[in-house]
């Protein structure tokens, strides 16, 4: 086995919007390849075919589905994000929980200073955890 990394499937072609908005909220991440879907090519001119991102070491694979689902992200896969300070925790919590909605609200819970878990705009699921 050569790879394993987690695959994000959007759609309503958000794919490069969504990698732009995760990369701005932290630090060493970054969009590391981009494909687009050319004049007939079978998706959305100008969308992304396929595109890798990469925040804090682990990376990631994305595209825009050319194809309409019936199914979309769930929050039993989720992104865990450990952070070093209360300030950092509850700064990425509040962006992330712009335009989504909270699942577990930040909070001491007892297994963690503060942890918070989101839906962010785009579906995707995130702990956020102060050790």
């Amino acid at each position: 086995m050569k790879s394993a990394k987690p695959f994000l499937m959007f759609q309503g072609g958000v794919a490069e919007e969504a990698m732009n908005f995760y990369t701005s909220l932290i630090d060493d991440a970054e969009i590391t390849s981009i494909v687009r879907y050319g004049a007939n090519e079978g998706g959305d001119e100008g969308k992304v075919m396929q595109a890798t991102f990469s925040i804090k070491g682990q990376e990631f694979m994305c595209i825009d589905s050319n194809i309409k689902h019936e199914f979309d992200f769930t929050p039993s896969f989720s992104i865990f994000i450990t952070c070093d300070t209360e300030e950092e925790t509850d700064h990425l919590y509040e962006k992330l929980l712009e335009g989504g909605h909270p699942l577990m609200p930040i909070d001491n819970y007892g297994f963690s200073k503060k942890f918070g878990w989101v839906n962010d705009r785009y579906g995707i699921s995130w702990q956020i955890n102060l050790p």
